[in-house]
């Protein structure tokens, strides 16, 4: 699209001609995404005054998607705020597919929560609107040449949240991995001893069914009857012995007496909107306390990604009908009862990918509840509607 020859109306200033940046042999190509159409035009002459090539526009960030792998731009200059798709996710896409694609995050405001999404998603730079347009068009040129740029109006402060932010995330990833290490050894330690149990089933089994089968087809003396009988009780009770000595293998090793309520509170205290109510009395459970810790964080995080910023979200412990019971509540939207399972399904999320609005890779609920069945409990949503959803975990003090 040709751009208007009048001057657009815009809080954009008109720069000098820029020279074509260093170390390109053409002029760098620029995808231009943005709902607004008058910003569009705007957005256009500025880069084309600063000897860039507009190679196409859109105005959502599912058209970018399809116009990306048509027209093969250096650089897309994104707006955050978009119908449909939004610029978090359009970026986050682009992306996975085109690692060495710059992107530059245009937005009206300084928005925290999003400056933190657009450059965790993979955005190369971020600019307000009403930035100085050499501003936007340097930011255009360093993302180009994998650098970025962040506006001046982006305050330090939101610079040191995402450091914070991205910390707070390794830290999650290497407890993840920690759990994810220890649910693997204890998956493979129980198929050793599966397989042992296996082997070691054999002998009595084979003398139990052989008695039997002896019982019940051959007629024989009172005292003939007495000694199979007692044979038969005889290796019954070291088969019963046996499986005994394996649950107690079982149980060993990886786990420890863990306060339930401790684990709530600590994972609470990360968030303010987070409050955890408990009932004096519990016992510890027997618990692998980074897998316990990582379940509670995944149902809290999927409680406050799913409910309004200003609503709280409640973590009660209590005791259960055969152990202690974990609830957490949120205020959001409800579940429709129908995806109560499906949602707990690896890479499962209700929102489709084209109306999606919370970023998440859906493995946080099959993370939860694979871990909790690992250690003999499980995770369900007890119950569901329009004032919000109650998550349980419940833990069998005998697991």
């Amino acid at each position: 699209m040709a751009p208007d020859p009048r001057p657009p109306e815009t809080s954009l200033m008109e720069p000098a001609v820029l020279p074509r940046p260093v170390g390109h042999s053409r002029p760098i190509r620029v995808l231009v995404v943005d709902d607004n159409a008058g910003f569009r035009e705007s957005l256009l002459s500025l880069l084309e005054a600063g000897n860039l090539q507009v190679v196409g526009e859109a105005g959502s960030g599912a058209e970018a998607l399809g116009l990306v792998r048509s027209l093969a731009p250096d650089v897309v200059l994104m707006d955050v705020r978009m119908p449909t798709m939004d610029g978090i996710e359009a970026t986050r896409l682009l992306k996975a597919d085109f690692p060495d694609l710059g992107v530059v995050a245009l937005s009206g405001h300084e928005d925290q929560e999003i400056v933190r999404g657009m450059l965790v998603a993979g955005a190369s730079g971020y600019v307000l609107k009403d930035s100085d347009g050499d501003e936007i068009l340097t930011a255009v040129s360093r993302a180009a040449q994998g650098g970025a740029l962040l506006s001046s109006g982006v305050t330090s402060h939101v610079i040191e949240e995402l450091t914070e932010a991205l910390e707070r995330e390794r830290r999650r990833t290497g407890e993840l991995e920690a759990a994810q290490d220890a649910l693997v050894e204890r998956s493979t330690r129980r198929q050793q001893l599966v397989a042992r149990l296996s082997h070691e089933l054999r002998t009595p089994v084979t003398v139990i069914l052989g008695v039997a089968q002896t019982l019940a087809k051959v007629e024989a003396s009172p005292e003939q009857e007495a000694e199979l009988l007692e044979r038969l009780v005889t290796r019954a009770r070291d088969l019963a012995q046996l499986v005994e000595r394996f649950e107690l293998a079982i149980d060993s090793g990886l786990t420890e007496r863990v306060d339930v309520g401790e684990v709530a509170r600590d994972v609470a205290a990360r968030d303010e909107r987070v409050s955890v109510t408990t009932v004096d009395g519990l016992p510890t459970a027997n618990l692998n306390r980074g897998v316990a810790s990582r379940i509670v964080e995944e149902l809290v995080d999927n409680a406050l990604r799913f409910s309004a910023p200003d609503t709280d979200v409640v973590v009660t412990v209590g005791a259960g009908s055969d152990g202690i019971d974990v609830r957490v509540v949120d205020e959001g939207p409800g579940i429709d009862a129908r995806e109560h399972e499906r949602i707990f399904g690896p890479l499962e999320q209700l929102e489709e990918l084209n109306v999606r609005i919370h970023q998440g890779a859906g493995m946080g609920l099959a993370l939860a509840r694979t871990a909790a069945r690992a250690m003999g409990g499980d995770v369900v949503i007890e119950s569901s509607g329009a004032a919000g959803s109650t998550f349980l975990w419940t833990i069998a003090l005998s697991s």
